[in-house]
């Protein structure tokens, strides 16, 4: 199961914020800037009929030795039960992934502005897809009660 593969990047996130952080990302807006040595505007013809994107990308500021074996608290919080990697949504992932679901505002040439992308300036987009409401969970959504304490304010507008 040790087979490995390379990754081009498809774009890059212009502006927006140049440091993570943990919440207070509504509000903000990016670009999402697709390599023109790769990609014509062909390749997002239809794009601007979608209202949100789902990006695939690197966290390309995370120490890749920053992976601790052992369960943690989300957050540090001890209120929030330990979890193991995989319990996880944050930077400290075996591959460096990160999803994002964001708010497409428009399309102009191969740049893709957006709302909420909860990337900062420099992050490698691995993929973008546009979000089809059908391809959401499908039956009962089952979570803990911490996420959402957590996350309270992940998307509040810190201007608002």
């Amino acid at each position: 199961m040790t087979a490995t593969f390379t990754v081009v990047p498809v774009a890059h996130v212009v502006g927006g914020r140049v440091e993570p952080t943990d919440d207070y990302w509504g509000g903000t807006r990016s670009v999402i800037r697709i390599d023109p040595e790769r990609f014509t505007e062909e390749s997002v013809v239809g794009l601007d009929a979608f209202s949100h994107l789902e990006v695939v990308f690197q966290f390309h500021l995370t120490d890749p030795a920053d992976l601790p074996p052992e369960t943690r608290h989300p957050r540090g919080n001890p209120d929030w039960p330990a979890g193991g990697s995989f319990a996880h949504r944050n930077m400290r992932r075996v591959n460096r992934l990160g999803v994002s679901r964001c708010r497409l505002v428009a399309v102009d040439g191969l740049d893709l502005h957006v709302e909420a992308l909860d990337a900062v300036d420099g992050t490698p987009v691995l993929d973008i897809k546009p979000w089809f409401g059908a391809m959401g969970p499908q039956g009962e959504v089952r979570e803990p009660a911490w996420p959402s304490e957590m996350l309270a304010d992940y998307y509040t507008d810190p201007c608002a």
